[in-house]
């Protein structure tokens, strides 16, 4: 039997890491939250893993076996697969006011080779004006951080302190896309020099690539991928190297996009959704030289966390999308045909409230994580 379709709770993680590492097992022990969850093509269990998290923003996988996760106030949690857990030391002094604090974290591809075993984090960096999005890396010693350093932080720091963005995602050259909010000021978004409102695109030490769609234009930040974006809090780089991301609209207009390098997405010259004080349009539906979304959301959904499936263990999803929403309570699949939606089904609604971050990890289990003050790591898993 392949190891994909093995039962999670005995599933060995036979490999060899490059490092000499034997990966280890899957969680055991977790509590069942819901013991068979119907869907269209496949019944679900949910499980959480662990528990006492506040604020959890993102989750991602060890090739152990053990979990990072985010915590917004400004902790990095080590989760064992019993589910206890480490806040290591060495994570910066985030700004944690509004939106901000600890966000997104995520492994360099070649994680586990012992060169490249960096972890990358963004975070809401206080200084003079305000705060910036800022994009960090360090190794994993023990129960602390070391090697911590600052690879990128945006060009202004400002207030409100609110739409920072901050997923990131890697490109199949090991270059890293992060994306920045407008941070509040919609305006933002359509300034060439500028990062807020856009994707960037980083190499792994957090210079701009000499390939950058804007590296020959001087009133363009060099590190700007796409422009005109308002919030995006989901994106995942498909098998095929597609890029995906979900993005925050202001009251109603979340979207689903696909990220083209060069591309103007329109905030806030062009929406689907309304002010939030006068329920007003805002913008035009539709512009010339500006990418539509792919899908608009149903009011409320407020997206956050994106992951595509790959794992042979849920069958028919393979290549579907999985989207997270906070406001919605919802967790959606999405399968997507050529560029467009083909169909779209929900899988949670509201079993564990609002739902920030979504990951595949190598175990093939789908991993979440709620935003709560008292948050926790949940599984799904197919029924066996």
């Amino acid at each position: 039997m392949h190891e994909a379709n093995k039962p999670l709770s005995v599933v060995v993680l036979a490999g060899i890491a490059a490092s000499g590492t034997v990966l280890a097992t899957a969680a055991v022990g977790a509590e069942v939250i819901e013991e068979s969850l119907s869907t269209e093509h496949l019944e679900l269990r949910l499980e959480r893993i662990a528990e006492g998290l506040e604020n959890p923003w993102a989750v991602t996988m060890l090739p152990d076996g053990r979990f990072l996760v985010t915590e917004r106030p400004g902790r990095l949690a080590l989760i064992d697969e019993d589910g206890s857990i480490t806040h290591l030391e060495g994570v910066p002094e985030v700004s944690a006011q509004g939106q901000g604090g600890l966000l997104d974290v995520t492994l360099h591809p070649r994680y586990g080779d012992g060169e490249h075993d960096w972890l990358y984090f963004t975070w809401s960096k206080p200084g003079d004006g305000g705060t910036a999005t800022a994009l960090n890396r360090a190794r994993l010693s023990d129960d602390a951080l070391s090697d911590v350093e600052t690879l990128f932080e945006q060009d202004r720091f400002s207030g409100p302190g609110r739409h920072y963005g901050s997923r990131l995602a890697w490109l199949p050259d090991e270059t890293l896309l992060m994306s920045i909010g407008d941070r509040g000021t919609p305006e933002r978004a359509q300034a060439a020099d500028d990062h807020a409102g856009s994707v960037l695109r980083l190499a792994a030490d957090g210079s701009a690539p000499d390939d950058n769609p804007f590296t020959d234009e001087d009133a363009t930040r060099a590190e700007i991928y796409t422009l005109g974006n308002r919030n995006i809090q989901g994106m995942v780089v498909t098998e095929q190297g597609e890029v995906w991301a979900t993005e925050h609209g202001p009251f109603g207009g979340d979207e689903l996009n696909l990220i083209v390098a060069g591309e103007n997405y329109g905030w806030p010259e062009v929406s689907q959704g309304r002010d939030y004080g006068t329920r007003e349009p805002i913008g035009e539906d539709s512009l010339p030289g500006m990418q539509d979304p792919i899908h608009v959301f149903e009011a409320p959904f407020a997206p956050s966390g994106l992951a595509q499936v790959t794992s042979v263990t849920f069958g028919e999803w393979q290549g579907d999308l999985l989207a997270g929403g906070l406001r919605g309570e919802r967790l959606y699949r999405l399968s997507i045909e050529g560029e467009q939606l083909a169909d779209s089904e929900v899988v949670l609604d509201g079993q564990i409230g609002r739902i920030r971050g979504v990951h595949q990890g190598h175990d093939g289990a789908i991993y979440l994580v709620n935003d709560e003050a008292q948050g926790s790591l949940y599984r799904l898993r197919p029924v066996e």
